[in-house]
């Protein structure tokens, strides 16, 4: 687990845990993290392990054990960080980027099952990577190319527990996802968070990297601040 705080002159505490594969050495990620120092956070961020052998020691953990200390924060969690999220004490506003609580349907149950029941934590399972039609039209070359391409049995068993037993989501928390994100499943986010606090945007899975980004810095930036209740009168999509 790799930690590093920006902007440690700030006024008022934000913790944000990065997706699966997102790396402070990405641009994108550097962005958002820019746009969060502006608004005058002081961005506790962590870049979670790409392989994990046990979900609580390997990524919950860590981070729990950190933010204790933390005097009132902000909480922003991207992708795999919200497996994370819902178990950490001391959060104010809960916001959640495409937040992966299922995994996406285009991968075969059976074979996720298949996987999951071989003993190791050795990472030889080819992920089939990722491109800019599943993160979204900014993903820069570097981005691409430093993702991760395996993972580990050991990694799908954990995760699939994780989002098996995953917390119940704070009834103030918001999402922002996209309806063509490719990487997770949208389904777990439409049982467990109401429409209202729903965000949608067209784009991939990171936000981040979509074209529209800079459409949505305030609506992020007040959800973080004020919660639902800055999102609620949005107009929302029910199917």
């Amino acid at each position: 687990m790799r930690h590093r705080v920006f902007n440690p002159d700030g006024d008022a505490e934000l913790v944000f845990v990065m997706g699966w594969g997102n790396r402070w050495t990405h641009e994108n990620i550097g962005w958002l993290i820019g746009q969060l120092t502006d608004a005058g956070y002081r961005v506790h961020a962590f870049e979670i392990p790409t392989n994990v052998d046990d979900f609580k020691a390997d990524w919950l953990e860590p981070i729990a054990e950190y933010v204790v200390d933390l005097d009132g924060y902000q909480l922003l969690a991207h992708s795999a960080g919200a497996l994370i999220a819902p178990a950490l004490d001391g959060a104010e506003n809960h916001v959640y980027l495409s937040p992966w609580w299922g995994y996406s349907e285009r991968l075969p149950r059976p074979l996720l099952d298949l996987v999951a029941e071989i003993p190791t934590a050795f990472p030889f399972v080819p992920t089939g990577g990722m491109d800019r039609a599943d993160l979204g039209e900014l993903a820069t070359d570097h981005q691409l190319a430093t993702g991760p391409k395996w993972v580990s049995p050991a990694f799908v068993r954990e995760t699939r527990h994780a989002q098996q037993e995953l917390l119940a989501i704070d009834h103030d928390a918001v999402v922002f996802c996209s309806l063509r994100d490719p990487v997770v499943s949208l389904r777990p986010i439409g049982e467990r968070v109401p429409p209202e606090h729903v965000v949608l945007y067209d784009g991939g899975h990171e936000l981040f990297s979509s074209a529209v980004r800079e459409e949505y810095v305030d609506p992020l930036l007040a959800a973080l601040e004020e919660g639902a209740a800055a999102v609620e009168d949005r107009p929302t999509v029910t199917v």
